[in-house]
Formats: C-alpha cells, sequence, structure tokens
C-alpha cells in the first residue's frame, strides 16, 4: 500500500512540476524571447498570464464538482492535454488574438491540472488519509522552477521560444498525459446524492470557517503574486544591486521546500490550523522583518517558508475541517478566488508602485499579511470550542 501511494505521488509529482513549468512559470524565460521576436507589447505579453489565471479562477468550481463525481484522472487528463493544446496554438500565434486565445486555453489546463485540482484528486482517492500525499506532492511542485527554467532557456536559445513551446507539447503527450491515465479510479462518492449535485454541501458554505479560510487564500495568493513579479523592482529602490535582488528571489524557493520537508517529517500528527498559522505569521513576519530594517535574506526566508507550507495548509486545512465527502467541490471553491486574485496581483503592484514608489508597495504587502494572520487566529478560536488542539 505505501509502495502503491508513493508510486502514484511520484507521478502525479512529475505532473505538477511540468504543468507548472510550462504555463505559470513558462514566460518568466520566454517573455523576452516574445517580445523580441514579435514585437508585441510587454502588456500584452505578460497579460497572458494574467488572462490565464483568470479563466482558471472562472473554471475552478466546476473542475472541482467533476472530479468530485468522477475522480482526478479523466480531469487531470484532459488538463494536460488542454494545456498541450494551448502551448501548440501559442508556438503558432501569428498575432496578439490568438496569443489571447491560446492562454484561455492554459487557463482552462491550469484550472484543471495545477494543485488545487491534484490535491482534491488525492482527497479523492484517499479521503482523511490524504494530507500527508499532499504535504509530499507540494514537495514535487517546489522544484517546477527549478527544473523547467534551465530547461526553457535552454531550449530556447537552441530552436526559438516557439520550439520551447513545441517541446513542452511533446512532453506532456508523451509524458505528463500517460502519467494522468495510469492514476487509479476513484471509488465511487461516499454519499449517493454527491455524484448528482455540483456544488458542496451547504453546511459548509454556512460555516464562518470556510469564509475565513477563503479570505485568508485569497489575499496571500494575491500577495504571492504581486511579490514575485515585483520583489526585484522594491528591492533594488531599498539600495540593493540587481545582482543582489535577484540572489535573494532564489532564496526563496529552497525556503519553500525546506519549509515543506519540515511539515512532512513531522508526520501530520498536528492538527493542520498550526500549519496554518506557521504560514501565515511567516509571511508577516517576512515583509514587517522587511519594513523593520531586518536583513534581507532573513525575512525572505521567512516569507518563502510561510508560502511554501501555506500551499500544504490550502489543501490540508479543507480536509480536516469538513472531511472528505464534498472535499473536490470545496476546494473548487476555494480555488477560484485566488486564482483570480493572482490574476489582479501584478497590476495592483504596479499601480501602488507608480503612484506610491517601492515603500509604498511594501507597506500594502505587509498590511495585507496581517488579514490572514487575523483569519487563522480565529479559525483556530472557533476550533478551540470544540476540539482539542494538540500540537
Amino acid at each position: 500500500m505505501i509502495s502503491h501511494r508513493a508510486g502514484v505521488i511520484s507521478a502525479l509529482g512529475i505532473v505538477e512540476i511540468f504543468a507548472w513549468g510550462s504555463t505559470f512559470y513558462l514566460l518568466a524565460v520566454l517573455a523576452e524571447p516574445i517580445i523580441a521576436d514579435t514585437g508585441w507589447s510587454r502588456t500584452v505579453v505578460t497579460g497572458g498570464i494574467s488572462l490565464g489565471l483568470l479563466v482558471a479562477g472562472a473554471v475552478a468550481i466546476r473542475v472541482g464538482s467533476l472530479i468530485q463525481r468522477h475522480g482526478g484522472r479523466p480531469v487531470l487528463a484532459s488538463a494536460m492535454a488542454l494545456i498541450a493544446a494551448g502551448l501548440a496554438l501559442l508556438a503558432a500565434a501569428p498575432n496578439v488574438a490568438v496569443y489571447l486565445c491560446a492562454w484561455i486555453l492554459l487557463g482552462v489546463g491550469m484550472g484543471a491540472g495545477l494543485y488545487d485540482a491534484a490535491f482534491a484528486a488525492l482527497g479523492r482517492l484517499y479521503g482523511r488519509d490524504a494530507r500527508r500525499a499532499i504535504t509530499a506532492l507540494t514537495l514535487w511542485g517546489g522544484f517546477a522552477s527549478t527544473v523547467c527554467w534551465p530547461i526553457s532557456a535552454l531550449l530556447v536559445e537552441s530552436i526559438g521560444w516557439r520550439g520551447t513551446c513545441l517541446s513542452y507539447v511533446a512532453l506532456h503527450l508523451t509524458v505528463t498525459l500517460p502519467l494522468c491515465l495510469i492514476l487509479p479510479r476513484a471509488e465511487p462518492p461516499l454519499q449517493s446524492k454527491a455524484a448528482s449535485r455540483s456544488a458542496p454541501a451547504s453546511s459548509p458554505l454556512r460555516d464562518p470557517k470556510f469564509w475565513l479560510l477563503a479570505l485568508a487564500g485569497t489575499t496571500l495568493a494575491m500577495i504571492a503574486s504581486l511579490w514575485s513579479v515585483h520583489l526585484i523592482s522594491i528591492m533594488q529602490a531599498h539600495g540593493l544591486t540587481l545582482a543582489a535582488a535577484v540572489a535573494l528571489g532564489t532564496l526563496i524557493g529552497p525556503a519553500q521546500v525546506g519549509a515543506r520537508v519540515v511539515e512532512m517529517l513531522s508526520g501530520g500528527r498536528h492538527h493542520p490550523i498550526w500549519t496554518m498559522l506557521a504560514a501565515t505569521l511567516l509571511v508577516a513576519a517576512g515583509f514587517a522583518g522587511l519594513r523593520a530594517g531586518v536583513p534581507a535574506s532573513a525575512a525572505v526566508v521567512a516569507y518563502g517558508a510561510g508560502n511554501g507550507i501555506w500551499s500544504i495548509t490550502r489543501g490540508a486545512m479543507p480536509l480536516s475541517l469538513f472531511g472528505p465527502d464534498d472535499y473536490p467541490a470545496i476546494i473548487g471553491l476555494l480555488a477560484a478566488p485566488a486564482l483570480i486574485a493572482s490574476a489582479f496581483g501584478p497590476a495592483v503592484g504596479a499601480v501602488v508602485i507608480e503612484r506610491f514608489g517601492a515603500e509604498g508597495a511594501l507597506a500594502l504587502l505587509a498590511g495585507a499579511a496581517l488579514l490572514p494572520v487575523l483569519c487563522a487566529i480565529l479559525v483556530f478560536v472557533l476550533l478551540r470550542r470544540n476540539t482539542p488542539l494538540s500540537i
């Protein structure tokens, strides 16, 4: 059983590395070559990912209900096919209209194939025992940029950005799609009525803990997308050189993975509210530390660690709070606003920096990071009324 589960997680891990690397992380390497080759504006080119995230948010609820009824295998396989189709269209795009249409396809694939869909699939397979599988999967996903950025850079140098997209098409058709098709079939929903409904039972939606979790996740998603795009410019405005700012940015990935390893080594014996509290406090401490003059490296590591274990929280907390029966549908409801917020994060950051400077953007991030902390504390208080919360 352990070996079989490890195989499932490894297969999904490979899928997630290349799903993230060929969509969410794609333009980090390809944006400049696309601009240089086509003459399209930077706003249009980088706007592709924002459009994709908006579409991903729009389909997230539907994706959750499909996984609820049919399990993750057909949905994830369809996602890889959609990502391949979107990348093929991207490679062939002769104009901006086709380019943006490609990102619409990629957005549907992202909504059906990134973390939230994978978490929902694991929840359908393993029920309440899915927490450790979710934690292990985030370890794999943490290497997406580490693996795919060098691959993308090497491919761009040798065969151009269009050839790079086509190479990822071939990879999805020959690797990730077959891996999804060999995933085990999910058992029928535990409640027979669950198969016929497209949204989770109303009781979670009447639970304030659901809304607190949604608010925390949406805020952190916008913070993460804003920070990932504007980190270097904000750090340079604080006196760092470009090289130093880039070096700081590289600390985030190892900090994310390191924090996830610590969480995994704990064996999932503690209630996930403790992970939520740690995640939100670390993110808030990172931005507060930057404003207070703490060494930037320490502050960035704190942020990276918090952001890393938040990925675990967003999968584990709904499972713990509401159980496995409606887990995929609930995951879809939580993912939708978070993905849409991610789409708007970079634009919000650009407006704030233009009007209030880098210091204003950092103040916004530090203030916004307090909201998830408050949400986590309120969830803790609500849980403690009825549940013993041992560490």
